[in-house]
């Protein structure tokens, strides 16, 4: 059935961002339609029995959410704003809808006096919210965003980058195969650093297992870094602290969402009566945004101590330089295996990768017995797998929130509070 062109009816949304439809009886999750549009839509996978991926080819009956492309770059293919086409309060909508699905089927969660998460935006802008973006560099010096599922380059730039972020790239001469990271700090400066390109380890294997385990270590091994403008660290500010992180190192790409996420962790906490002194896990902590905030915060408790774990040396050794006078000790290594060695908390605050914390490390919190746990989630699979397995060794979500992580994309970030 695949390159088979179907007209369509979409009478629903998952999570990932595509349409719902069906063709005799078979489920069809169809990448550039929304809930209530009839499109003629070609099959472009095949390869599973219970469903098939299909692309809008023509909207035959547009939803009264579509707009035009508000993204150049998505329209031209690019890899970015896969939602740039919708109104950007309906798109909420749609995450909201996603979150709550994997939250019921992935996650098991009833209603148990919850209202699903409701999908908050970060800020007023649609665009124009992105501080940190990286670009591919082309054998031919072309500077661009890859594609969406191709290797090819769309020099169109992206509607997502802040004012200036993206002025001059085509520019400014990057070598071959090397990216080019871009970041803009609080202060409005744009520093620059080209990443060499990946080293290619191993032999030539034909089979595909090898090829992906190849493709693994060259994205995980060491790459030479050149600062190409501005300086080798950026500045952000989050409160009345600033943090000096390299500019190829992690930092949330929205420019509000350090104020936000840490905001709302405060928030959470007091909401289930969390008060005195308390000893915290930041875990996944990176450069100790949340210790910071809950360490400034003018609430009912006190940080008495902070253990920041990490595998990233960079961003912990912001957190000790931006944490010097605070009670916050930095740990270096994989979260399940440090943890065991921690003296006992009071609080966790889990802010974990796109895949989540998983079996060892949820198993590890819940073994420790913490009084409240603030986890996060930055994919809502992963997220609601997490929460179940918090749900099912007694710990209860007592609050919970979306936010619209990526204007113009489907991501949707969770935060969630549990006590037992």
């Amino acid at each position: 059935m695949a390159d088979l062109d179907l007209d369509l009816d979409v009478t629903g949304y998952a999570n990932g961002g595509a349409g719902v439809a069906r063709h005799d009886g078979r489920v069809v999750f169809v990448t550039g339609a929304l809930p209530g549009e009839r499109v003629r839509a070609r099959i472009v996978d095949d390869s599973k029995a219970s469903f098939a991926r299909a692309a809008v080819v023509e909207v035959l009956d547009a939803s009264e959410h579509r707009v035009d492309e508000q993204c150049r770059a998505a329209a031209a293919g690019a890899g970015c704003c896969d939602l740039s086409f919708v109104d950007a309060d309906y798109a909420r909508e749609l995450g909201a809808v996603a979150l709550g699905d994997v939250l019921t089927r992935i996650g098991r969660f009833s209603s148990d006096g919850l209202e699903a998460p409701t999908v908050a935006a970060l800020g007023d802008e649609v665009t124009g919210w992105r501080v940190r973006t990286r670009l591919a560099v082309a054998a031919d010096g072309t500077v661009g965003l890859r594609g969406r599922k191709s290797a090819e380059l769309v020099t169109v730039p992206c509607a997502a980058p802040v004012a200036g972020l993206l002025d001059g790239v085509a520019e400014l001469g990057g070598a071959a195969g090397t990216e080019l990271v871009l970041a803009v700090g609080s202060d409005g400066r744009r520093h620059i650093a080209e990443l060499a390109a990946p080293t290619q380890a191993g032999g030539r294997g034909k089979d595909r297992r090898g090829r992906a385990q190849r493709a693994r270590s060259a994205r995980s091994a060491p790459r030479t870094v050149r600062t190409v403008e501005g300086r080798p660290h950026v500045e952000y500010t989050v409160g009345k602290r600033t943090w000096s992180i390299p500019v190829t190192g992690f930092w949330q790409a929205h420019r509000n969402a350090p104020d936000v996420y840490s905001a709302t962790a405060v928030d959470l906490l007091e909401t289930v009566g969390v008060t005195g002194d308390v000893h915290l896990w930041d875990l996944y902590g990176g450069a100790g945004v949340f210790t910071a905030a809950l360490c400034d915060a003018d609430g009912g408790f006190t940080v008495t101590g902070s253990d920041i774990v990490d595998t990233d040396p960079g961003a912990l050794a912001a957190a000790d330089r931006v944490l010097a006078d605070e009670p916050a000790v930095t740990h270096r290594g994989q979260v399940a295996a440090t943890i065991a060695d921690l003296a006992h908390p009071d609080v966790v605050v889990s802010d974990p990768p796109r895949s989540g914390a998983g079996a060892d490390v949820v198993d590890a919190i819940v073994a420790a017995s913490p009084s409240a746990v603030v986890h996060v989630g930055c994919d809502a699979a992963a997220f609601a797998r997490d929460l179940g397995r918090f749900a099912a060794q007694g710990y209860r979500v007592r609050a919970w929130q979306g936010f619209a992580a990526f204007p113009m994309t489907h991501h949707v970030e969770g935060m969630a509070v549990l006590t037992q």
